[in-house]
């Protein structure tokens, strides 16, 4: 007859289909808890939040400037309103160099730059192209009260303005620069602008 195995009592009684567990060294249970894993990410390294951007503080250099720029007037000229503008405030400030500074021609040049960014600035999109035309020509209108006289007359009022173009071409071609890199610069903008928008715009 064949004899059946009985198991062990220490053992205790065996259920059908459940699993042994692994025996590790000294008879111990070797359980290991499970561990979690994300999907495409190594297990173990934790996910770092992104960091913001710190904003500029209130009384640092930065946020005075940004300030500075925001509160700054924001209008939009045509091309014979740029050329009026820039005329205005050269003859303006070639009064206020000969009161001030003796009619340096000078400071009249360095006067000069700002005046031409700001034109370039203002002109509306339109208009890009004359601020760099009307600048020039505001930069001789400005120079009648700097330019020397000689003997007073008109001839030697003219003769003046000649001699302050010759000599101060330098100040005359970099604001004439600064004008022409301004307009290049928000005309590429646009360019981009009009373009997204295009993307952008839903197939008819």
């Amino acid at each position: 007859m064949e004899q059946h195995r009985t198991r062990p009592a220490q053992y205790g009684p065996r259920r059908s289909g459940a699993p042994l567990p692994a025996q590790g060294r000294g008879g111990a249970a070797a359980t290991r808890p499970p561990v979690a894993r994300a999907a495409g990410r190594p297990v173990g390294r934790p996910v770092q939040p992104a960091r913001p951007r710190p904003a500029p503080v209130a009384g640092s250099p930065v946020a005075r400037v940004v300030r500075a720029l925001r509160g700054m007037p924001n209008p939009r000229l045509t091309g014979l309103g740029s050329g009026l503008f820039c005329a205005a405030v050269m003859t303006l400030l070639g009064f206020l160099d000969e009161l001030l500074f003796g009619a340096s021609l000078t400071a009249y040049g360095v006067l000069f730059v700002p005046v031409s960014l700001l034109t370039a600035l203002w002109v509306r999109r339109g208009d890009l192209l004359t601020a760099p035309v009307v600048v020039p020509i505001a930069f001789a209108v400005g120079l009648v009260p700097v330019a020397e006289s000689g003997d007073g007359g008109l001839g030697g009022r003219l003769m003046g303005i000649v001699t302050a173009l010759a000599t101060e071409a330098g100040w005359l071609y970099g604001g004439t620069l600064v004008a022409g890199s301004t307009v290049i610069v928000r005309r590429i903008r646009l360019m981009r602008r009009r373009a997204a928008a295009a993307r952008n715009r839903p197939p008819a």
